[in-house]
């Protein structure tokens, strides 16, 4: 859960197709702090599953997965 005040980086993915969504948003996690918020928009369906498993795979909290009309976003929390 987020706190209403908390900061949130943006990062707006629409349009790119796999592994685009996943390598883009693995670089912007290396340049922020421990515990920072990454929201991550997608158009490509396979963000849906690949996202998911990035954040599994290195940690990171899944904080929420939205379907919107044009496809997904993520609310990312960045471990440490």
């Amino acid at each position: 859960m987020l706190a209403d005040d908390e900061p949130v980086t943006l990062l707006d993915l629409r349009g790119l197709k796999c592994p685009y969504p996943v390598l883009k948003t693995e670089n912007r996690m290396k340049s922020m702090p421990a515990g920072g918020v990454l929201s991550v928009e997608t158009t490509d369906p396979l963000s849906a599953i690949d996202l998911p498993h990035f954040c599994n795979q290195n940690g990171h909290q899944l904080v929420s997965l939205e379907k919107t009309a044009s496809g997904h976003v993520f609310v990312i929390r960045k471990h440490g």
